[in-house]
C-alpha cells in the first residue's frame, strides 16, 4: 500500500465580503462606486475582511459604510472570487448592493471614491478579479427585485404541543436572531408568515428590528402549495413585485417546491430554465430548517437563487 504525497498544511482562509455598490444614474441605467486605496496604490471594489461572529452579508455592508459612508441594500450573490495572499488563501464574496443614504467623506481605508457608469469603472480597476465581479453585475437584467423566502427555525418536536402551536425551542430562537440580521443586511421591509407559531415567531426578531407587522398568508402553507402550487406562485410572485423587499417564512414541503416551480423551464420537463444563476441544483432545492432562498426577479421571471444554509456564515 502506497503512502500519499505529503502535500503540505492547507492554507488558512481568510475571509471577506464586498458589494458592487450602484445607484440609478441620471441619464438612465446605473453608475457604480469604485474607491482609492491608499496603503494598496489601488483602485477596487468596496470590501474587507469577516470579523469573528460576524455573517458576510453584515460584513458587506458594514465594510460598504466604512470604505464609501453610504448605506447599503444587498440583492443577488454575483460572485465568490478566490485566490492567495501569501500562505493564506484568501475567499471574497459579492453582492449588489443598491446604495441609500450617505455621503463619501475621505479617510484611512479609502482616500477616493468615483460613480462611473461600469463600462468606465472596469478599466479603472487595478485587479481582474474586480473587473470579473462587475462583469457578472452588468450580465443580469436590470432592475431586480427581491424575495426572501424562509424556512422556519428549530421547534418542538411533532407530538409534544398541537402541530400548528409548536414553538421555537432555543437554538431555533438563536436561528431566528441570526435571519434577523440576514433580512436587515437585505433591507426587507415586508414580512409575510404561514400561520403556524414557529413560523411566526421564526420571523419575530426581524420584525423587532425593523419595526414590521407580521402579516399571516397560509398561501404557502405546506397543504396550501400541494393542493394548489400555481395559486401559491401566484401569491409569491405578487409580494415579489410590490415595492419594498418582501420575505417569507413557510414550512420544509412549500419552499422546495416553490423554488423548483419559480426555475422551471416551461418548455422542457428536464429541470430548471438555461440561465437561473444559483449556488445549488435548483431541481432539488434544500431547505434546512432556519435557512433562506435569497430570490432575485426580474418582471416575473426569476433571475437568481442563492442558498443561505446558515445565515451566521
Amino acid at each position: 500500500m502506497t503512502t500519499p504525497p505529503d502535500d503540505g498544511p492547507v492554507p488558512k482562509a481568510v475571509h471577506a465580503a464586498g458589494a458592487v455598490l450602484w445607484r440609478p444614474a441620471s441619464a438612465g441605467g446605473v453608475e457604480v462606486a469604485v474607491v482609492h486605496r491608499p496603503h494598496h496604490g489601488d483602485w477596487s471594489l468596496p470590501k474587507g475582511k469577516v470579523d469573528e461572529g460576524e455573517s458576510r452579508a453584515r460584513t458587506a455592508v458594514r465594510e460598504i459604510a466604512e470604505e464609501t459612508g453610504f448605506g447599503a441594500v444587498l440583492g443577488r450573490h454575483v460572485a465568490t472570487v478566490r485566490y492567495m495572499v501569501g500562505e493564506d488563501r484568501k475567499v471574497v464574496d459579492y453582492w449588489d448592493a443598491r446604495a441609500g443614504a450617505g455621503s463619501f467623506t475621505p479617510n484611512g481605508e479609502t482616500d477616493e471614491l468615483r460613480w462611473l457608469a461600469p463600462a468606465a469603472a472596469a478599466p479603472l480597476l487595478t485587479y481582474d478579479s474586480d473587473r470579473d465581479v462587475l462583469a457578472d453585475f452588468t450580465d443580469a437584467p436590470f432592475p431586480l427585485r427581491t424575495l426572501l423566502l424562509v424556512r422556519h427555525a428549530k421547534a418542538g418536536k411533532r407530538g409534544s404541543h398541537d402541530d400548528d402551536a409548536r414553538p421555537l425551542v432555543d437554538a431555533g430562537r438563536e436561528q431566528a436572531r441570526r435571519l434577523g440580521d440576514l433580512l436587515a443586511a437585505h433591507g426587507v421591509e415586508r414580512l409575510y408568515s404561514v400561520g403556524r407559531t414557529r413560523c411566526i415567531q421564526t420571523l419575530e426578531p426581524a420584525s423587532h428590528r425593523l419595526g414590521v407587522g407580521i402579516a399571516v398568508d397560509d398561501a404557502f402553507a405546506d397543504e396550501a402549495v400541494a393542493a394548489d402550487p400555481h395559486r401559491a406562485r401566484e401569491r409569491l410572485l405578487e409580494l415579489a413585485g410590490r415595492d419594498g423587499v418582501a420575505a417569507v417564512c413557510a414550512q420544509g414541503y412549500g419552499i422546495p417546491a416553490l423554488v423548483r416551480d419559480l426555475a422551471a423551464d416551461p418548455d422542457s420537463d428536464a429541470g430548471p430554465r438555461p440561465g437561473v444563476r444559483s449556488n445549488r441544483r435548483l431541481s432539488d432545492p434544500p431547505s434546512r430548517k432556519g435557512s433562506a432562498w435569497v430570490l432575485s426577479f426580474h418582471g416575473t421571471t426569476l433571475v437568481a437563487a442563492d442558498y443561505v444554509r446558515d445565515p451566521a456564515v
